[in-house]
């Protein structure tokens, strides 16, 4: 029998989010770990015991991705208040803003080299983006509903991207053009990514599957249907030979890719599991959810050889099985009970190394702190206006009627009004036909739109490099007319000198 050490184990619980968080990265350095979540702040956790964590506040809204740069002196996030930042994670706290798309952004993602970004909105669109000179490149648009994820492939020579539209699209960063479209997803797909050396990709979503395509055959080669509800986030091992998901059934699932099983079910989350994240060593890998917790788990995959590996799960996985007494001869019919395939992994210690880490606020002004009390006095003061609204709609009572009657008919009164807002259109409408085909006619202006303001970026970005192209040819040509003017000058002024000498 294997050790327990060589399971997977919980080594720290983060807890400082006040919301779910959505999205995790580490820092290539392994020192660090950064954490977006519905309370609109980033965090950076430092993996070092008793050290203190950050916290980032300048997104308006809540952030969807996060991604460590290469390099790790940067972070990008991308939220719903239609922006990205790249943060600098260290004290000062700075970020720079891109106002990236016209609806909510809901990932944001690093080319291996650190020098672009790519972002999935619900515009519909993916777009490129300059890190070094904070500027659009270019956008691709082929989806045709809200586009969830998009990542550079290892050799930054294809994008994938995924949504709502229950495709993944394949797109050639060079030619900017659609090379293939998988669309046996069988239904939205919520993510996707690269495996490390660039030659698969794999996509989930809510349909509680996991598909992996080989781009050199562009057929599905594996199909994993271990959750029982949607699969939120994913993420390959350095080695290839693993991969974690997590789902909505408040697990995290190990799938050993080679063998094509299921190894480990983690449990530890109280909520839906919304982002999974291996470090770019594969030694430690976290998970984030609806819990507002941050789970740092050790893995032990690399510290023997796989096959070793390999044949302990298979020994712990499928024991051999008690004898039964009655397969002892006169045997008669009976139940064998199924074994379980996977190992079973319920953490019960919480922290093994430090208590909560003490946070450090960052980014947050003046300015915003005011507009977070403004908003907390109207919104008190407006609840106190609908409840005086209230219990003003209740209906009259007569001198029998008690008070419950009354109470009864308010609520129903509340009620029907809250039906009649679920269902605007019905009431207002009498042609819901004609309406469908206005909305219908609105959306495709407002794509045809979308398109055109992508196309005038464009053309706005290339404008930019031509002026700059001819202001460094400007200034070259004044350097040479500087140049000649000086030799000019000096060549003047030897023959001048020349008839003196010579007297």
């Amino acid at each position: 029998m294997a050790s327990v050490l060589e399971d997977p184990t919980l080594e720290r619980r983060f807890k400082g989010h006040k919301d779910a968080v959505t999205c995790a990265d580490f820092n290539p350095n392994q020192k660090q770990l950064a954490t977006g979540s519905l309370d609109k702040t980033l965090m950076i956790w430092n993996l070092a015991p008793k050290a203190r964590a950050f916290r980032f506040v300048g997104h308006q809204d809540a952030i969807t991705g996060l991604q460590f740069s290469p390099s790790g002196a940067l972070v990008a996030s991308s939220s719903k208040d239609r922006t990205v930042r790249l943060w600098t994670p260290f004290m000062k706290g700075e970020s720079t803003v891109f106002k990236a798309h016209t609806a909510a952004v809901r990932s944001v993602a690093f080319s291996h080299d650190g020098h672009r970004l790519v972002t999935a909105s619900d515009d519909k669109s993916v777009k490129v983006w300059s890190v070094h000179r904070h500027c659009f490149i270019y956008s691709l648009n082929q989806h045709t509903n809200w586009v969830r994820c998009a990542r550079f492939s290892p050799d930054g020579r294809l994008i994938a991207s995924c949504g709502d539209d229950c495709s993944v699209r394949l797109w050639d960063t060079s030619t900017k053009h659609c090379i293939n479209c998988f669309t046996d997803c069988g239904g939205s797909s919520m993510f996707v990514d690269f495996n490390s050396n660039g030659t698969c990709i794999a996509s989930s979503g809510i349909n509680n599957s996991l598909k992996i395509w080989d781009l050199r055959t562009n057929k599905i080669i594996q199909q994993y249907r271990v959750h029982s509800a949607g699969i939120n986030s994913f993420s390959f091992h350095p080695s290839n030979n693993y991969l974690i998901s997590g789902s909505s059934d408040r697990t995290v699932k190990i799938l050993d890719l080679l063998e094509g099983r299921l190894i480990y079910t983690l449990h530890g989350h109280k909520g839906a599991v919304i982002t999974v994240a291996f470090s770019r060593v594969g030694d430690l890998f976290a998970s984030g959810g609806a819990d507002c917790q941050v789970l740092l788990w050790k893995t032990n995959f690399d510290s023997k050889p796989y096959q070793d590996v390999l044949q302990q799960h298979i020994q712990r996985a499928t024991p051999d099985p008690p004898p039964h007494l009655l397969d002892i001869h006169p045997r008669i019919p009976h139940l064998h009970h199924p074994q379980r395939t996977a190992i079973q992994i319920n953490p019960i210690v919480t922290d093994t190394q430090s208590s909560d880490p003490h946070v450090i606020e960052l980014g947050q002004s003046r300015h915003d702190m005011a507009n977070f009390l403004a908003r907390r006095v109207i919104g008190s003061r407006v609840n106190e206006w609908t409840k005086g609204e209230s219990t003003s709609w209740a209906w009259p009572t007569s001198g029998n009627q008690t008070g419950s009657d009354s109470a009864r008919k308010g609520k129903g009164r509340r009620e029907e009004e809250n039906t009649a807002q679920t269902h605007p259109l019905e009431v207002l409408s009498g042609h819901p036909s004609s309406l469908d085909f206005t909305l219908q006619h609105i959306v495709q202006q407002l794509d045809v739109l979308t398109q055109a303001v992508s196309v005038l970026e464009e053309r706005l970005t290339l404008t930019e490099d031509k002026m700059k192209e001819c202001l460094q040819h400007q200034s070259q040509i004044l350097k040479d007319i500087k140049a000649s003017g000086e030799r000019h000058r000096t060549g003047s002024e030897e023959t001048d000198e020349s008839p003196v000498n010579s007297t």
